[in-house]
């Protein structure tokens, strides 16, 4: 690997509820199972370092028993901590019901890692070939989307920057979009990220029209099991997905992201990135479970089939 992964996102601990059904307002509901897990940045992290990468976590966290939590997973996988916990408030979680049918309903007590400063991003010591990733929901977040934005005219152009909007895309105001994209060396989203961001329902066209905003970057858009598409370089690209037998499609995302990543530092092709990160999403989603990617051994052997 020839540079690191700095996550500029926000790690967060998911108390996930299995629910026959979602109660009726001011009823309630007993859960059938409960789990706390790390959630938000962290699976994005994960998914990069089981690759090779070396990755530092370069957000906000807390004081209490979920910053703990967060702190303990990021260390048990090999991931940097830049800062030290904030010692006002915990970090924060985010409270996931997933009903009979496999809905999640999603309701996020936003904690310490929505208190990102300029000063901190002071701390970064970024070199050329290095990867920056910023989710959009940190823009979402007064003060983690001014520190994002004091920085990004900053950065050194040979330092990659990877943007992924997230699922609240919608919610972002135009003008801090449109910074980010100006910026942004990679624009990764999903078709229906895609679609909100474009009003374009046609995954190429929406790509293509989401190639026109940037800045200098290219784009991926991810299509599900059927992989994703590339505009890059001028032109077009589809990359294929893999088949596999799907048991939880939580997280797949996540695990394309960082394993598209991981490649890219080490200086591949993007189309050969996006080829490892498609059998990477396709094994994470044969388990249950957000952080489920697999490691360089695992998704090598899967390649060779």
């Amino acid at each position: 690997m020839s540079g690191r992964l700095w996550h500029l996102g926000n790690v967060v601990v998911d108390l996930v509820l299995d629910v026959p059904a979602l109660p009726e307002r001011g009823g309630d509901v007993l859960a059938t199972r409960t789990e706390r897990t790390p959630g938000g940045g962290f699976n994005v992290m994960a998914a990069a370092a089981r690759q090779g990468l070396p990755v530092t976590y370069a957000g906000a966290h807390g004081t209490g028993p979920f910053g703990d939590r967060a702190r303990a997973v990021l260390h048990a996988e090999g991931i940097d901590v830049l800062l030290a916990p904030r010692t006002s408030e915990d970090t924060g979680f985010v409270v996931c019901l997933v009903d009979a049918e496999g809905e999640r309903t999603f309701v996020t007590s936003p904690g310490a890692e929505a208190t990102l400063t300029s000063g901190d991003l002071a701390e970064l010591r970024l070199k050329a070939g290095d990867l920056v990733y910023v989710t959009g929901y940190s823009l979402l977040y007064d003060s983690n989307r001014a520190a994002l934005l004091d920085l990004l005219p900053r950065l050194d152009p040979a330092v990659t920057l990877v943007a992924d909007p997230g699922p609240l895309v919608g919610e972002i105001p135009d003008l801090y979009l449109e910074l980010l994209l100006a910026r942004s060396d990679w624009w990764s989203c999903n078709a229906r990220e895609a679609a909100l961001l474009t009003g374009v329902d046609d995954p190429a066209e929406a790509a293509r029209v989401l190639q026109s905003r940037l800045g200098r970057g290219s784009v991926l858009v991810r299509t599900g099991p059927d992989g994703c598409l590339l505009h890059h370089g001028g032109r077009l690209v589809t990359v294929p997905g893999f088949a596999v037998d799907a048991v939880d499609l939580n997280g797949a995302g996540d695990a394309h992201t960082g394993v598209f990543m991981a490649v890219l530092a080490q200086g591949l092709d993007p189309v050969a990135a996006a080829h490892r990160a498609n059998a990477g999403a396709a094994l994470a989603v044969t388990a249950s479970g957000p952080a489920t990617a697999p490691d360089a051994a695992r998704l090598d052997a899967f390649l060779l089939n």
